[in-house]
């Protein structure tokens, strides 16, 4: 019967946010209010029944219908629309040479921020005073740490040359079932070559080229239908994934391991100035920047997905801060793959820093803190945009660093709460990426970009 009875407040509240809808209130009012909502709900059933309940179990499980369920609809379309937009993309270049100087901007940033993002987390760690004896082992964090040994073999084996080569496709179809880590860019590497092939094509045979080009143009449009109807659905999504998320949240957890987590949000918060800052030194209004992307960037918090987000960052960038569809595509792409700055950057370059004390190695050598940088830089490189990125990331730094990657599951009862913000601060990234390369390539719609009408999502039509 309690189930029941929860089931039936998160039907009200999903009928509120469908009148909201129907009385055409704004895009990101509804999300923030599905937000807002999800964060009371969670609490009511944190407070009623207590986190670990039977009744909470089961009552999250039927949320997970519209939570969970709405990442899903994203993640089917992530793979199509990553492939027609790349395609499309490269079709309209006038040369092969435009998409090498755009990929390189986007990668070069990600990369680069994510090293810098490394330094931030190095020193956030020693202005706390992090120390991973500082925390004691209960059961469930020893059981991660085992696991986490475990896992490591299949990460140690393999050499920078060897996770860059994974990259590259061998079978383009298993790749876009998402079946491996680096699927996303396989899937976008494929994409380019295929759109460069049309642009030789076009000079050879512009016939064929011209139906191949036709053909895409309707299933881009399609898909971007697809994307619209899914999107829609943003609002009830975030309801259900942010109840669910507070309900089953540790708060005795959080509280024994509270300075860690403030560390981390300090860190994610500089970050995030950071990315103001570059945004402002590309001569554009960073408080116009952010106005536009906090959507984005509550969906990212709440779903801990960068891939998920994809659909959502290209629109974004394309209807709200001039992006032209090509920046805008890659650096979403490549953004949930490459230089995150939050999982692959600021949590590995924590968690070392941590560890290294209590394997006699001063964490503030040099030495240790250049290779660090280098390391996570190189890492950055191929981390999966879903959760349990970061764990991915850490475990290649720490095992590069010959540091024990067992102390990392010291930290599992405040994963998911940290998490949130590395995956906002990662999308962040992306789209900070795409912006400023748009800018450097001067292809930026600086009249949509300073417009303020320019704030919305555009679920009503596809262009």
């Amino acid at each position: 019967m309690l189930t029941i009875v929860n089931i039936a407040i998160m039907l009200v509240l999903i009928t509120v946010l469908y009148q909201l809808q129907k009385k055409h209130v704004s895009f990101s009012k509804r999300v923030f209010t599905g937000l807002g909502f999800g964060v009371l709900l969670g609490i009511f059933l944190q407070v009623a029944y207590g986190s670990d309940s039977s009744v909470v179990s089961s009552t999250t499980d039927w949320y997970s219908l519209v939570g969970s369920g709405y990442i899903r609809l994203l993640m089917m379309i992530v793979i199509p629309l990553v492939m027609v937009s790349i395609i499309k993309a490269i079709t309209n270049l006038e040369k092969t040479s435009q998409l090498g100087k755009m990929s390189g901007w986007i990668i070069g940033i990600l990369v680069g921020t994510a090293m810098i993002a490394a330094v931030i987390g190095v020193g956030t760690s020693v202005a706390f005073d992090l120390n991973a004896d500082q925390i004691e082992a209960g059961q469930s964090e020893e059981e991660r740490g085992a696991f986490l040994e475990e896992r490591l073999g299949d990460v140690k084996d393999m050499s920078t040359p060897q996770r860059i080569l994974e990259f590259i496709p061998s079978n383009p179809f298993q790749d876009m079932t998402g079946d491996r880590a680096t699927s996303t860019i396989a899937v976008v590497i494929f994409s380019a070559f295929i759109g460069i092939a049309v642009l030789g094509l076009r000079r050879k045979k512009p016939e064929q080229a011209e139906m191949f080009t036709k053909m895409i143009d309707a299933v881009y449009g399609v898909v971007m239908r697809i994307v619209t109807l899914i999107l829609r659905l943003t609002p009830y999504g975030i309801l259900g994934l942010m109840a669910n998320t507070v309900a089953r949240t540790d708060v005795g957890g959080i509280i024994e391991l509270s300075k860690f987590v403030a560390a981390s949000y300090v860190a994610l918060i500089i970050m995030f100035v950071i990315h103001l800052l570059f945004i402002s030194f590309a001569g554009l209004n960073p408080v116009t920047y952010l106005k536009k992307v906090l959507p984005v960037l509550g969906f990212a918090f709440t779903s801990r997905s960068s891939a998920g987000t994809i659909p959502l960052n290209i629109q974004t960038q394309k209807n709200n801060l001039g992006v032209p569809d090509g920046v805008a595509d890659m650096s979403a792409s490549f953004g949930a793959t490459i230089g995150q700055n939050g999982c692959a950057g600021i949590y590995p370059a924590m968690l070392a820093v941590m560890i290294a004390p209590t394997v006699g190695i001063n964490p503030l050598d040099p030495s240790f803190l250049i290779m660090l940088v280098i390391i996570i830089g190189i890492s950055s490189f191929g981390v999966a945009g879903v959760g349990g990125g970061a764990t991915f990331a850490a475990l290649i730094v720490l095992s590069a660093m010959d540091l024990p990657v067992y102390l990392a599951g010291l930290l599992i009862s405040i994963e998911p709460l940290i998490d949130m913000g590395r995956t906002a601060l990662n999308v962040n990234g992306a789209m900070t990426s795409g912006t400023i390369t748009s800018k450097i390539l001067g292809n930026l719609d600086k009249e949509r970009f300073n417009d303020k009408d320019a704030n919305e999502i555009d679920l009503s039509e596809v262009s």
